[in-house]
């Protein structure tokens, strides 16, 4: 549990995390300490900063045998749509902020990412392969609106002819549909939508700025009516919590037009578990202890096991469980399939103005 948990009539108003903890790099810690003077007024609204980084480069490699990608773009560090459970929470520590209220509020942009891409992309020896945006923070959270940082880094993708698999929970991204209803025509985009409940109560708990439940099935349809392929993503799965819905969320994305479906298990990496602990006290107390013993069973009784091949899944006989009820419902609802990979094949370098091709 947190060191310093928050009264759940303390809450700051529409976020998640209750606490900021130390960021771990830190020499000095803090401590909150109880002066005596009782306080039962409500936090105020705390607002979101966003200050701005110069990308040097955007394009991310990884080599985790868990993916099916090796490359990403993160148009924005942290993500206001501050769902508790975020496994990217504790990225947030390497910039010297806290994985907690931080993460939510404290947000960096990237605005020239856009321009640093067409850059790498027209490097002679750049191969093409999908690039995955939103798999670390979300690429529509709010700021987005204003800032359209990842519409402009799709329209360089769009240049190029490049592929690209979105993963996000917000309805933002329907704005963007006049460049990537084009891009799927050529099969270079599919979209992840990430579905984590159907109860807008315990959404609203838990994802505390995203889009509601009914929206995000929304959005899939317009995407799907627009023809671009859509994978239904319930992610994560919280054992005693939004488990039982795992069926019918499903059931629903697949009305709505996913073509098919995947699924993760809840994990809880570094500071994490802590965070989602002090929230699972503040929202759900009669289902705590239950929860986390669940959580517990899934990673070989730690709170988090990060082997290769069980961070996702789990293991133990509850995980099996859940694997055989999501394989059994992907079936009967035809969810059950691979999406067709990607296009690479049309990937070349725009012409610039002055270009010789640009005269014939």
């Amino acid at each position: 549990m947190s060191e310093h948990p928050v009264s759940p009539r303390h809450r700051t108003p529409g976020r998640a995390a209750g606490s900021n903890p130390d960021v771990r790099f830190d020499r000095l810690t803090s401590e909150a300490v109880d002066d005596g003077w009782q306080r039962d007024e409500e936090l105020p609204v705390l607002r979101t900063e966003v200050s701005e980084e110069v990308a040097r480069k955007v394009i991310t490699r990884n080599t985790s045998p868990d993916l099916s990608f090796d490359r990403s773009i993160n148009p924005y560090r942290g993500c206001e749509h501050g769902c508790i459970y975020c496994f990217a929470r504790p990225s947030h520590a390497f910039l010297g902020l806290s994985p907690g209220l931080d993460f939510e509020t404290k947000l960096i942009a990237r605005p020239n990412a856009a321009e640093r891409l067409r850059a790498e992309l027209s490097n002679p020896r750049y191969a093409p392969d999908t690039i995955a945006i939103g798999t670390n923070t979300d690429p529509y959270q709010p700021i987005e609106k204003e800032r359209e940082i990842m519409r402009q880094i799709l329209m360089v993708l769009r240049d190029f002819n490049h592929p690209v698999a979105i993963v996000t929970k917000g309805t933002l991204i329907a704005r963007d549909i006049d460049i990537l209803a084009p891009m799927a025509a050529k099969g270079l985009v599919r979209v992840g939508i990430s579905m984590t409940t159907l109860d807008p109560k315990t959404s609203r708990a838990m994802e505390p700025r995203v889009p509601l439940p009914a929206a995000r099935l929304r959005v899939i349809r317009q995407l799907t009516d627009a023809g671009i392929p859509v994978r239904a993503m319930v992610s994560p799965v919280v054992p005693a919590l939004t488990d039982h819905e795992l069926e019918a969320i499903l059931a629903a994305c697949h009305d709505a037009g996913a073509v098919a479906a995947s699924s993760i298990v809840l994990r809880l990496p570094r500071e994490v578990s802590a965070l989602f602990q002090e929230w699972l006290v503040a929202q759900f107390p009669d289902r705590a202890a239950r929860v986390m013993g669940r959580v517990r069973e899934l990673h070989g009784g730690k709170d988090y096991d990060p082997a290769f091949g069980k961070r996702m899944v789990g293991q133990g006989e509850w995980a099996k469980m859940i694997q055989q009820r999501f394989k059994l419902a992907t079936r009967k609802l035809g969810l059950d399939r691979s999406l067709p990979k990607l296009s690479t094949d049309l990937f070349a370098k725009p012409p610039e103005t002055g270009d010789q091709l640009a005269l014939f």
